[in-house]
């Protein structure tokens, strides 16, 4: 919409915006998979001690399901300000087309971790990602809130996502 913005949330912005939003909506976004690759010394973790939030890689074939946010023009400039300095620990802005539904679609952003950014852990198996998840805390709580929060809320919209859910299920399986 030329008179504001939508915004695909795909990690804490599923379940936690901290912006003011005209609409909400349940989206997803086609070629791409969520991640638990970028390190967070910021929100979940610390310089030295980083926790892992999700990034986008790209995946054909795939769709990332999340929520859409349209930002009205009235609060366009200090909600992307807001975002761009909550996502300084390495993320770009992307210009994507999220899905509403099968025929419904809409430009928008999103902001995605890349392997060139100072936070970027890369891939790892699951049990190293929970393992480092279990014991990172930052600003923003425990990295185990994070990922139990994201992993409820899916579910909640009837997203499946086996990433998630495996980092989930080892995270709570430890003792």
């Amino acid at each position: 919409m030329s008179d504001g913005v939508w915004v695909f949330g795909y990690g804490s912005l599923v379940w936690r915006p901290d912006f003011p939003f005209a609409e909400r909506r349940r989206a997803f976004i086609d070629g791409w998979a969520r991640r638990f690759w970028q390190g967070s010394t910021d929100h979940r973790g610390v310089p030295g001690a980083p926790g892992r939030v999700v990034t986008l890689v790209p995946a054909p074939g795939a769709a990332c399901h999340g929520m859409g946010y349209h930002i009205a023009a009235a609060d366009r400039t200090a909600v992307l300000a807001h975002l761009d300095h909550r996502e300084k620990g390495g993320y770009a802005v992307d210009r994507i087309v999220l899905r509403f539904g099968a025929d419904e679609t809409a430009e928008g952003l999103v902001y995605r971790a890349t392997a060139d950014n100072p936070n970027w852990l890369g891939p790892a198996d699951a049990v190293a990602i929970a393992r480092q998840v279990r014991t990172a805390r930052g600003p923003s709580g425990p990295n185990v809130e994070y990922v139990l929060r994201l992993a409820e809320t899916l579910r909640v919209m009837g997203a499946d996502d086996p990433h998630v859910f495996e980092i989930e299920r080892l995270v709570r399986a430890a003792p």
